[in-house]
């Protein structure tokens, strides 16, 4: 198998030509617990034989359910959904699809750089000792690396030449780094502040926790407008982060998609609106250190109507809680 070779199918360069300082796209953590929601980061050490990685596409296996990525500025980021090949149970209630696959999209990660594409998910129904295979593809103009061989059973992983990232299952709580899933829960009671400008109402506010290597923030909050005129949250500013933007995550032809919103976003008379994971949110980017559990973040919101108010955004863990 031929791990670099051009979009029309032409080999640039053959896996033999790997030299063995080259590593290969792996897991930081390569364990994961059952039954557990967990962050998995994957390594991207190089680019393809020398050329920039635009494009990061990883397949997800079954068994890793409910999965939501972290967005990275600069990036675009699309979520391919499908069918699962079980049902798993979310909460009561028994899911048969979802994300198959991420893609990070049109970035500029320099062969001489490396960096870390992280996805929050769920090990369900998958037993102890179970390998899971991530296969990975790097997009890098007209070249392209594919990490997708995996060992038939009994084989050595070791002396493949373009293996996909794996995550070993373990058994029970003794690998355990997760927590439990936070989908759907109220959080207003684990945020920071909540503050009043005229008839608008900011609450539930908080911010998560970021990970080593991390370069972006993400913070969220609820706006009730308890008045009878619209209004519009158009910009956000804050001492801790060079830029703060306004994202929004939504379904695009069964493809999640990341957009920022240059017009802001509206509040409708006696509407409420609310920044959470996975949709409407605030990116921190250039962040001056940070943002450690337990910590604050200060911000000004600005709306179009209502003016500036500052708020304290709780720095809560990565998963939220």
């Amino acid at each position: 198998m031929k791990a670099i070779k051009t979009l029309g199918g032409v080999a640039l360069l053959s896996a033999t030509t790997f030299t063995a300082a080259q590593a290969h796209v792996s897991f930081l953590d390569p364990q994961a617990p059952q039954e557990k929601t967990i962050l998995v980061t994957l390594q991207v050490s190089h680019g393809c034989d020398g050329k920039t990685t635009n494009e990061v596409q990883v397949k997800l296996p079954e068994g890793f359910v409910f999965a939501k990525p972290q967005p990275k500025a600069g990036w675009e980021l699309e979520i391919v959904k499908g069918d699962y090949k079980k049902s798993y149970d979310n909460h009561g209630t028994a899911v048969t699809s979802g994300a198959v696959e991420i893609r990070w999209k049109g970035g500029n990660l320099s062969d001489d750089f490396y960096d870390t594409f992280v996805i929050q998910g769920k090990i369900s129904r998958v037993e102890g000792g179970t390998p899971l295979a991530f296969p990975v593809t790097q997009l890098c103009g007209d070249a392209v690396a594919a990490w997708d061989e995996v060992a038939k059973e009994g084989g050595n992983p070791h002396k493949l030449k373009n293996p996909a990232p794996l995550l070993t299952v373990v058994a029970g709580a003794e690998h355990d780094h997760g927590h439990d899933d936070m989908a759907g829960m109220d959080m207003s009671g684990m945020a920071g502040d909540t503050v009043t400008l005229g008839d608008l109402q900011i609450s539930g506010a908080f911010a998560k926790a970021m990970l080593p290597g991390q370069p972006v923030g993400g913070g969220f909050f609820t706006i009730s407008n308890n008045g009878k005129t619209d209004d519009r949250l158009v910009s956000i500013s804050s001492p801790n982060a060079g830029e703060v933007e306004l994202h929004e995550m939504a379904m695009q032809d069964n493809v999640m998609k990341m957009r920022e919103l240059k017009d802001g976003i509206p509040v409708p008379a006696g509407g409420t609106v609310t920044l959470a994971p996975g949709g409407l949110h605030l990116m921190f980017q250039k962040v001056k250190a940070p943002f450690k559990q337990g910590d604050s973040v200060p911000v000004t919101l600005t709306f179009e109507k209502a003016g500036k108010v500052d708020l304290t955004l709780k720095v809560l863990s990565a998963q939220g809680k």
